[in-house]
């Protein structure tokens, strides 16, 4: 089964606060882009986030410039339609990140919780890399989970994470927390800031 294919079946299947990586707000997201990308003009990417509630909360603290990038067609329909009419003001995307082209350095920066740990081979990582600028991501951490939604992750500490984004990243600051998922368990998460030198 492809990733568009598994990840269909979950948002048709599962509603958007059952799955594990649910969230109503994601805080420590949130508090990292307004630090880092402060003025409300920065163009923000949030790979994979298609029904998490960030691009909710990123209009509502005033980002004129969101694009949101998933997978699942099914994901976007869902935020969307909870958006309503301020779905309008987002750029969608459907795509699976390393297939897609972007155009390069038009980002300010990208924002990603629980996509790459998904990828799972060395040349799916190196075709997600070589599209990222300054980046926010968010892993399972070493203590996290080695499954989810059924599928194998990788989980990471911070050096090891910041080298599979290479010599041109720079590791500015990396925290982690524990998410509290819908069914009562933990998870491990891993969040690293790394910037172009």
């Amino acid at each position: 089964m492809d990733a568009k294919t598994h990840w269909e079946k979950v948002y048709q299947t599962m509603a958007p606060d059952a799955v594990s990586w649910y969230s109503p707000h994601l805080a420590t997201s949130l508090a990292l882009i307004e630090r880092i990308a402060g003025a409300r003009s920065a163009s923000i990417m949030d790979v994979g986030g298609g029904e998490s509630t960030l691009v909710d909360d990123l209009l509502a603290r005033g980002y004129q410039r969101v694009t949101v990038l998933d997978v699942s067609p099914t994901a976007i329909a869902l935020a969307t339609e909870r958006l309503g009419s301020a779905a309008e003001q987002v750029r969608w995307v459907v795509a699976d990140i390393t297939e897609i082209k972007l155009e390069p350095h038009i980002f300010d920066l990208w924002h990603d919780r629980a996509v790459f740990h998904f990828l799972t081979t060395y040349e799916e990582r190196v075709a997600y890399v070589r599209q990222v600028g300054h980046v926010i991501i968010s892993t399972f951490g070493s203590e996290g989970p080695r499954k989810c939604s059924g599928l194998a992750v990788m989980r990471y500490e911070s050096r090891a994470l910041h080298r599979e984004f290479g010599a041109r990243f720079r590791l500015i600051e990396s925290s982690t927390e524990l998410h509290h998922t819908p069914f009562g368990t933990t998870q491990q998460f891993l969040y690293c800031y790394c910037q172009i030198d």
